[in-house]
């Protein structure tokens, strides 16, 4: 097995591309490996880096069908939802708290008969 190239931060020649980058062309990898790797050194700590793939070799990104769309609004939905209060929030739920943020931080003022 062969290694792959490296090049420093800032200087792989052109040609090669990150994820990030086929994406903003619209392109992807399309089963391609990984060419080569940029590496961007750091202080005391392992060099931070970033996987190439070749852009001649790239394939446009497939168009997203109207069933994608609806899967994809279903689970934007689901996100949410509230699961102590059902209700739409409005937001997309955080992780950290689990609930709505009036269900996390229910206000002490507020009686439990008042809307």
């Amino acid at each position: 097995m062969a290694a792959l190239p490296v090049f420093r931060w800032h200087l792989a020649p052109d040609g090669y591309a990150t994820r990030r980058q086929l994406r903003a062309r619209g392109l992807r990898p399309g089963g391609q490996g990984v060419a080569a790797q940029l590496e961007r050194p750091r202080r005391r700590r392992p060099p931070l880096v970033a996987y190439l793939y070749r852009v001649d070799c790239a394939k446009p990104v497939r168009p997203m069908t109207p069933a994608r769309w609806a899967a994809l609004a279903k689970a934007n939905a689901a996100r949410r939802r509230c699961p102590a209060c059902r209700r739409d929030a409005g937001y997309v739920i955080p992780t950290s708290l689990g609930t709505c943020v009036p269900c996390a931080y229910p206000d002490p003022r507020r009686s439990e008969g008042s809307t």
